[in-house]
């Protein structure tokens, strides 16, 4: 076909470094183009937009190939005795058929698991102990004692979770009138006594400096940079209840030119060794 040397990627962060794909162009002889956001909504609403006939594959957190992308027509199933397999080698909690990548239904595989992670906060342990943190949890987001100490990631849809649960209400669910009041009163807390807001480089640079104490959102994906650099003072926590954690879904996209890269492209990454690049 006229595409079979060609794949378009839209990911997250990781699968478009050239340590992943350049030994898969080498590999097929293939022009690999990938693209990578730092939010789901924008990738969904590209291909929701028309790109299904530009890209051919689509890396997103959990619910959106199972509850949006797949009932809306945008993503193909893939061919599950081919697939399943892969699932052999992954941890018990993914052993197939695993929900997140099956269709609503559980009748089709839409996706393969790859990266995953807890996303909840960090702190600077010198000043805040891993214990006290995973106990207290979101209660340490509640009372005052922090106010002025720490910093917010420029993370929408994470922030809106970690206000829920700072609130003790269920993001993951409709809200009452009530609730949304509760959040709104809690966001303009949060928002009010906050010492620095910006990105994963900005927040790790001022918890190490000691200008904050502790950030939100964040897991292990974002202070592993500074404990890589040794400031293994700097750790995320996973609250002991009520704890969130991102599963990355790779999907097809119902592209009407398909290119047989794309299915290549997700047997490559299950790969150990591209895998922990991926992961890296």
């Amino acid at each position: 076909g006229e595409r079979d040397d060609k794949l378009n990627i839209l990911c997250w962060e990781g699968y478009n470094s050239a340590e992943v794909l350049d030994p898969f162009r080498e590999k097929f002889k293939a022009d690999v183009h990938a693209e990578s956001a730092t939010n789901d909504p924008t990738m969904v609403n590209k291909i929701r937009a028309g790109e299904t006939n530009v890209w051919d594959l689509v890396n997103n957190n959990n619910p959106w190939a199972r509850k949006l992308m797949y009932p809306e027509g945008l993503l193909k199933p893939l061919n599950k005795e081919e697939f399943a397999p892969y699932f052999e080698n992954m941890l018990p909690s993914f052993k197939f058929p695993y929900e997140w990548s099956m269709s609503l239904d559980g009748k089709d595989l839409i996706g393969m698991p790859q990266r995953f992670g807890p996303y909840n906060f960090v702190v600077n342990e010198d000043k805040i102990s891993r214990k006290t943190a995973e106990e207290q949890g979101w209660h340490l987001w509640d009372d005052d004692h922090l106010n002025g100490k720490y910093g917010i990631q420029e993370n929408d849809d994470w922030n809106v979770f970690d206000i829920f649960l700072i609130a003790g209400i269920d993001p993951f669910k409709i809200h009452t009138p009530e609730e949304l009041e509760k959040f709104s009163v809690t966001a303009k807390k949060i928002f009010k006594n906050v010492k620095v807001i910006g990105d994963i480089a900005a927040l790790n640079q001022a918890i190490v400096n000691g200008e904050i104490d502790a950030y939100l959102s964040g897991g292990t994906y974002t202070a592993s940079p500074a404990r890589l650099e040794g400031f293994t003072n700097i750790r995320a926590i996973s609250p002991l209840e009520n704890s969130t954690m991102w599963v990355e879904i790779t999907s097809l996209v119902n592209n009407p030119v398909p290119t047989p890269l794309a299915t290549e492209f997700l047997k490559y990454v299950q790969d150990p060794e591209i895998a922990h690049r991926v992961a890296f």
